[in-house]
C-alpha cells in the first residue's frame, strides 16, 4: 500500500499553525507510517509536486506570490485544508485591509524616523490591494479554525482525511480548544 502524499504551505502568517503541527510530537511518527510529507517549509523541497493528496495551508493570501502559489497548489492537490484563522478568515494579515498598499509600504519602509528609508524592490513580491482568506482565491475542502489550531485538532483532522473520512469539527472544545 502506498503512502498518502501530504504537504504544508505557509502564506502570510506567523508560522504558529506549523508549530502546532510539530506539537503533534510522537504522533508525527505514527502519521509517517501512512503518509509522506512531500512539501513543507519544514523540509527543503523547492517545487510543489504533482498529485498531492492533502495540503494544509497556513496564512492568508496577501501578495502576488501568495496568489500564484495557492493557485498552483490547488491545481496539484486533491484535498485543500485552510489551517488556522489567517487561512480561514484573513485574521491578522487582513488588518492592513483598512489601508492602501502605498500607505502600508510608506509606514513600514519610508517614514522619517527610519535610519535608511527606502522601499524594497528586490525579492519582495507586490502586495495585493486586499488580503484574502484562501477560500476567496481557490476552492477549499476543509477549514480548521484556531489561532493556532491545537495539535490535537490537526492530528484528528489529518488522521480522518487520510482514512478517507470527513472530520467532524463541529465541537472543537472536545480537543481542548
Amino acid at each position: 500500500m502506498s503512502k498518502a502524499k501530504v504537504a504544508t504551505i505557509w502564506l502570510d502568517g506567523c508560522s504558529g499553525c506549523h508549530m502546532s503541527f510539530l506539537d503533534m510530537d510522537e504522533r508525527l511518527l505514527e502519521l509517517a507510517e501512512v503518509m509522506d510529507l512531500v512539501y513543507s517549509p519544514l523540509v527543503d523541497f523547492k517545487d510543489f509536486p504533482e498529485a498531492v493528496d492533502v495540503t494544509l495551508v497556513e496564512g492568508a493570501v496577501s501578495s502576488e506570490e501568495d496568489r500564484e502559489k495557492i493557485i498552483k497548489v490547488r491545481a496539484r492537490t486533491r484535498l485543500l485544508v485552510a489551517l488556522g484563522d489567517c487561512a480561514v478568515a484573513g485574521n491578522v494579515p487582513a488588518m492592513r485591509n483598512a489601508f492602501k498598499v502605498k500607505e502600508v509600504i510608506g509606514r513600514a519602509y519610508l517614514e522619517d524616523d527610519l535610519t535608511h528609508p527606502q522601499a524594497p524592490h528586490i525579492h519582495v513580491p507586490p502586495l495585493l490591494v486586499k488580503v484574502k482568506p484562501v477560500h476567496q482565491v481557490v476552492k477549499v475542502d476543509l477549514v480548521i479554525p484556531g489561532c493556532p489550531p491545537s495539535a490535537n485538532i490537526i492530528h484528528y483532522a489529518v488522521t480522518e482525511l487520510l482514512a478517507g473520512r470527513t472530520p467532524d469539527l463541529s465541537n472543537l472544545t472536545r480537543f481542548g480548544a
